[in-house]
């Protein structure tokens, strides 16, 4: 599903004014839900969430956050909703037998670098996790879940979009109240341009700063080639965005729905585009896991990494998970 429209324009419009009760709704059940006594794990806990619906960096920053870790000599895993999958959890992810339809996209991405669970109650998970091993845990999501306590949370934020019209669901894309969850946060992090400035104003928390996502290497390959760019993430412009950023123009770019399960249209579609002369199908890991491997195999897949502008804010940050001796 793409956010309508009327999210992401400031003032009142009709189509606000008359989802505006039942944002009240929302925020009156979600208080509510978060008044819940969570649990408390005995290992440190990390959440990397966000307040709005949709794709904000959470995926890179945990990657980046959980590489980190383990080069502390930590043993992290991964706790994920597992979005888009058909498994309900507590369940280690797989990767020789899972598949998106199984455990969504985003954890099978996470299991690569380190052992990743899904589950709706991330206290099972945790208990789960910590069982097998895990001496600190991460959220890929989750900073509403009130069923684990978290030691260090971090507000994720996509500067451009930044919190569109500051309505709550469904007259706006933020999951609670901004000042509630700026009230929990441990961390902002502003991934993108900061074209709100809200590192500047927002008044908390007091841990703040911008990372971009930059192309892997990868991207070298694409120099002076008749590029076509799909992808279904939460906000695929972020995705073309950062192409044109590194000189590379699509010709042409197709928009999915976030979490998009690729079926056979679809891949018709797009393979009769990569038949044409010349061309090149462009997308994201994210896209790449949930398309025929023998489909993947004939497309550029553009990996991503995260690039601090603070270079020394995420040590800081783990400083606050686990302090250093």
């Amino acid at each position: 599903m793409h956010p309508p429209r009327f999210w992401s324009r400031p003032g009142m419009s009709l189509l606000t004014a008359a989802f505006v009760p039942f944002s009240s709704i929302t925020t009156r059940l979600g208080r509510r839900r978060r008044r819940r006594i969570p649990f408390r794990a005995n290992v440190p806990v990390l959440c990397c969430g966000n307040v709005t619906v949709g794709g904000t960096g959470k995926t890179p920053l945990t990657l980046d956050l959980v590489k980190r870790l383990q080069e502390r000599g930590m043993s992290p895993h991964i706790l994920s909703r597992g979005h888009g999958g058909s498994e309900k959890g507590p369940i280690l992810v797989d990767l020789r037998v899972h598949q998106p339809r199984d455990v969504g996209d985003e954890p099978l991405l996470l299991a690569a670098a380190a052992p990743t669970w899904i589950g709706a109650d991330r206290s099972e998970t945790a208990l789960c996790a910590v069982g097998h091993g895990a001496d600190c845990l991460v959220m890929d999501d989750g900073f509403q879940n009130p069923t684990l306590h978290q030691d260090v949370s971090i507000l994720v934020v996509d500067g451009p979009s930044a919190f569109g019209n500051g309505r709550v669901l469904p007259a706006g894309p933020l999951r609670e109240p901004l000042a509630d969850a700026l009230d929990r946060a441990s961390a902002l992090v502003v991934i993108g341009d900061d074209t709100h400035k809200l590192i500047a104003h927002l008044p908390q928390p007091s841990h703040r700063t911008q990372a971009r996502l930059i192309p892997g290497p990868e991207i070298r390959n694409l120099q002076g080639r008749r590029v076509v760019a799909f992808a279904g993430i939460g906000r695929p412009e972020k995705f073309f965005d950062m192409l044109r950023d590194a000189g590379i123009n699509p010709v042409r770019t197709i928009f999915f729905p976030d979490h998009h399960q690729y079926g056979a249209r679809d891949i018709r579609r797009l393979e009769a585009l990569n038949r044409e002369p010349g061309t090149t199908l462009v997308t994201t890991t994210k896209d790449a896991v949930k398309l025929p491997a023998t489909f993947r195999s004939q497309i550029q897949v553009i990996t991503v990494e995260l690039r601090w502008m603070d270079s020394a804010f995420p040590d800081r940050l783990l400083d606050l998970l686990i302090p250093t001796p």
